[in-house]
């Protein structure tokens, strides 16, 4: 029986248990995008006894800004900072990913300074603020040259690996969705044409920086929203990006984002995450509302996933993942 405090080695990552820190937006970069001493003692604080550190969502561009003080990897310029977040993660034997990410038609012009970008000219379902541009085709070619940059900065600044956000209704969220792509050309249509962009972007960044640099991608397997992507649909996506070199699957929601009303209880996302392990030879991420030590173990114990995120529970207690070790070892009783 596999638990929680089991190593794992995926390529060339050695991870020394199953805990997960999720990517969440603490927005303490400064406005270029730039790491800060604020984002730096964040991430130091909670490094220790995790298994895998995955750094908040960083954007490939400026149109894809999401936020005014997200972190960036569109520029060279931003390479020594993401150093120093590497190095004090490393500091504590903690592997360190960076999440990349464009945020398409969920952008606001107060941000970006440009209008959205988005699949097809139609506002965002859910965070839309006006009808964005359709991508063409040299747009998208140079989007996922983007995304190529931005996964090779990230190595240059000494990250473990790096992972494509598909989820939360950003960009390749939009792609993938039935419900924001309506495209009639090679990225429209069935499920095989939506998916094209995140496939091709996992082969750009595979091409770029070698086959053994690992690549998480964290999907939005479904939508739960009306003619959006359906989770028979958001599985078959995961085998699809399988074959194309992802290394880990990380599981979330699609349109309804990371915290849809409809699911709740501890791993609210783990039947869905069991779902994309069935069908996928690689490990899979599970997450939702996981609080506790014991109920991170069950879900490993009884083989749903490989890796379980945490996410709230550790921005409220930066020692998570070191009380979680201890409890588990037998040391002292989990606060």
């Amino acid at each position: 029986m596999t638990h929680l405090l089991d190593p794992l080695k995926v390529g060339c990552l050695r991870l020394r248990n199953r805990i997960v820190m999720p990517p969440m937006a603490t927005n303490y970069a400064n406005g270029y995008g730039e790491v800060t001493e604020k984002l730096l003692n964040f991430y130091a604080a909670r490094s220790q006894d995790l298994g895998l550190m995955i750094v908040e969502h960083s954007y490939i561009a400026p149109v894809g800004k999401a936020s005014s003080n997200q972190i960036g990897a569109h520029s060279d310029d931003l390479i020594p900072g993401l150093a120093r977040l590497v190095d004090i993660v490393h500091d504590n034997d903690t592997p360190i990913v960076l999440q990349l990410n464009h945020g398409g038609g969920t952008t606001k012009r107060e941000v970006t300074d440009t209008m959205p970008v988005a699949p097809s000219a139609l506002v965002h379902p859910i965070r839309g603020m006006e009808i964005p541009h359709e991508l063409t085709l040299e747009e998208i070619d140079d989007l996922i040259v983007s995304y190529a940059d931005a996964a090779r900065r990230a190595k240059d600044a000494g990250f473990d690996a790096v992972e494509i956000h598909g989820a939360h209704g950003y960009l390749l969220c939009q792609f993938l969705s039935p419900a924001t792509n309506k495209r009639r050309d090679e990225y429209g249509g069935d499920l095989r044409s939506r998916a094209r962009l995140p496939c091709k972007i996992i082969e750009a960044v595979k091409q770029n920086l070698g086959r053994a640099f690992p690549v998480i991608y964290r999907i939005g397997v479904t939508d739960l929203y009306p003619g959006g992507l359906t989770l028979k649909e958001g599985v078959e996506a995961t085998r699809l990006l399988a074959e194309k070199g992802v290394d880990i699957i990380d599981v979330s929601g699609g349109l309804c984002g990371s915290t849809p009303k409809r699911l709740s209880g501890p791993g609210f996302f783990v039947p869905h995450a069991k779902a994309v392990k069935n069908v996928v030879d690689i490990p899979v991420i599970g997450i939702g509302g996981i609080k506790t030590a014991s109920e991170a173990n069950e879900i490993i114990e009884s083989d749903k996933v490989d890796l379980v995120a945490v996410g709230r529970a550790m921005l409220r207690e930066a020692k998570w993942a070191t009380k979680a070790v201890e409890e588990l070892s037998g040391s002292v009783l989990f606060e």
